[in-house]
């Protein structure tokens, strides 16, 4: 396990937690990124500065991090951009079809003890976990 960094890993969980709390408390809002995004489409008054804000924080935040000397990790991708770009298709069917995102339903909905986001979470795990091992084990990837 070369990349297993635990406290990182927690304080970044921990910032999760705080700024989807805080939008919850701020906006009566769940920080499910499909539910923001798709809304974007279909607007409503009052309703898109913050959106907007939102996924602009997404994208600022790791340049801001990259600026003050904080070091990216090199992301790299195994995988022609066919697969990549259907794969992205299916997440994006999948969040429409289970009403939200792993972010919505497994850091909102769970804190909220959903009953609908306890379910969606476990199929997520476990849809995962069977790609997982089919491709390891079965396809050989």
């Amino acid at each position: 396990m070369e990349n297993f960094t635990p406290v990182s890993a927690a304080i970044g969980g921990v910032m999760i937690g705080l700024s989807a709390a805080l939008l919850w408390l701020a906006n009566g809002r769940i920080a499910g990124i499909s539910g923001i995004v798709g809304s974007l489409w279909t607007p409503r008054a009052n309703d898109i500065a913050w959106r907007i804000a939102f996924i602009g924080g997404l994208i600022v935040a790791p340049v801001l991090y990259r600026m003050l000397g904080g070091a990216l990790p090199k992301i790299t991708i195994d995988a022609p951009w066919a697969i990549v770009v259907a794969a992205g298709l299916l997440v994006g069917f999948g969040t429409r079809l289970g009403s939200g995102c792993t972010s919505g339903h497994g850091v909102c909905g769970m804190a909220r003890l959903s009953r609908r986001s306890l379910t969606a979470t476990a199929i997520f795990m476990a849809a995962g976990i069977a790609t997982r091992f089919a491709l390891r084990h079965l396809v050989g990837v």
